[in-house]
């Protein structure tokens, strides 16, 4: 990781490199296909949350499926780009943005939303490895318990232990960052499954506060 405090002649591709991921992170797919399909604000429907869970609530599995691909996507173009340009720190750098971007989208007043599918195409582009069990331990809790936000922890979580197994210690620490985003972006989620109210995969949602996943 580069040293923050340093020359600026040699930290100032970084911060470059988060801004684009950051811009790259912050377009907001889901809004965007359902507005082009003609469904209207997805803000406006079922959780309120701009994912691919709120969409599929749409009834349009495809613009879902399409969701989640373009929201991985967009985290794994910033890693792979930046790894490719300056290496493993400025892949990190720009993969921390695009995530931020996500969560922060400056389009949407900063309201974007959890995460789970930005941080697996992180994971993936990071490391095949880490990224493959992430998303194995994500279906395997979604198919055991059908919570999605229950999977999305399991499997952030879990990730951090697969990096310290299979990564280096800056991976750890990235993949450590990710994970912490996405358990506080899912605080109320984690309200709702201590109290045995979060609903299952496939149950929709009748209000924007219950703000749902991914």
């Amino acid at each position: 990781m580069p040293d923050l405090l340093g020359s600026i002649e040699f930290t100032w591709p970084f911060y470059a490199g988060a801004l684009a991921g950051y811009l790259l992170g912050s377009i907001p797919f889901g809004l965007v296909l359902t507005r082009l399909a003609g469904l209207g604000d997805i803000r406006k429907i079922g959780s309120g949350n701009i994912g691919a869970t709120n969409v599929l609530r749409t009834g349009r599995k495809g613009l879902a499926a399409a969701t989640l691909l373009l929201d991985g996507g967009k985290g794994a173009a910033a890693v792979l780009i930046g790894n490719a340009l300056f290496g493993p720190d400025m892949a990190i750098m720009a993969g921390g943005g695009a995530i931020l971007g996500h969560l922060f989208p400056v389009w949407l007043k900063f309201k974007g939303g959890k995460g789970v599918a930005t941080t697996l195409g992180i994971l993936l582009a990071l490391d095949w490895r880490v990224g493959v069990l992430a998303c194995l331990t994500w279906l395997a809790a979604a198919a055991l318990f059908r919570v999605s936000s229950l999977a999305a922890l399991a499997a952030t979580a879990a990730a951090v232990g697969y990096a310290g197994w299979l990564g280096t210690r800056q991976e750890v620490q990235f993949v450590a960052f990710l994970a912490a985003l996405v358990w506080i972006s899912h605080r109320a989620n984690i309200g709702r499954l201590l109290k045995g109210q979060e609903p299952k995969i496939g149950q929709g949602k009748k209000t924007p506060e219950n703000n749902g996943q991914p």
